[in-house]
């Protein structure tokens, strides 16, 4: 199992939880701040199998999309994306 921690902006955020959700997968949401732009962002925790990983991975890419911003243009946005192994999982 992996826990995936999932940093997205906070405009791509309804459209990822619906897909989440309609895919079976669960999230837990948490506020955060991007610290180079200081722009709102939320942190996703998403444990999934090994055997879907890429099927999410897929999902986020799908819905999480990057823009350009300010002078000179950066590229912002898309999701950044942590995966921990976890060596044990319980729902309570």
């Amino acid at each position: 199992m992996k826990l995936l921690v999932t940093i997205v902006q906070d405009q791509d955020v309804p459209a990822l939880i619906e897909a989440l959700m309609e895919n079976g997968f669960r999230a837990t949401k948490l506020a955060s701040t991007g610290g180079f732009l200081r722009a709102g962002n939320t942190t996703l925790l998403i444990g999934v199998e090994d055997e879907r990983v890429d099927a999410l991975l897929d999902l986020i890419r799908q819905t999480c999309k990057g823009s350009e911003r300010g002078t000179p243009a950066v590229h912002v946005g898309g999701a950044t994306i942590f995966s921990v192994s976890v060596e044990r999982f319980e729902r309570i």
